[in-house]
């Protein structure tokens, strides 16, 4: 848990870091205009929901196992 929690916090404070760069991206203010920008975001964000509980069923079975 802590490993994850690490992991976590580091990709975090890299989307940070990269986010105060100041070019403007002329794709992202299309997808934003029409809309489309928050379907990408909740689609990662079902992914990375989808591989978290995934990866946290794989560990509790291996504790099983290993008992």
């Amino acid at each position: 848990m802590k490993k994850f929690l690490l992991f976590a916090i580091f990709c975090l404070s890299y989307l940070v870091v990269n986010a105060q760069q100041a070019q403007p991206i002329e794709m992202a203010d299309e997808m934003r205009s029409s809309g489309k920008i928050y379907v990408v975001i909740t689609t990662l964000v079902i992914i990375f929901i989808g591989l978290s509980i995934y990866l946290f069923s794989i560990d509790r079975r291996l504790k099983k196992i290993e008992k």
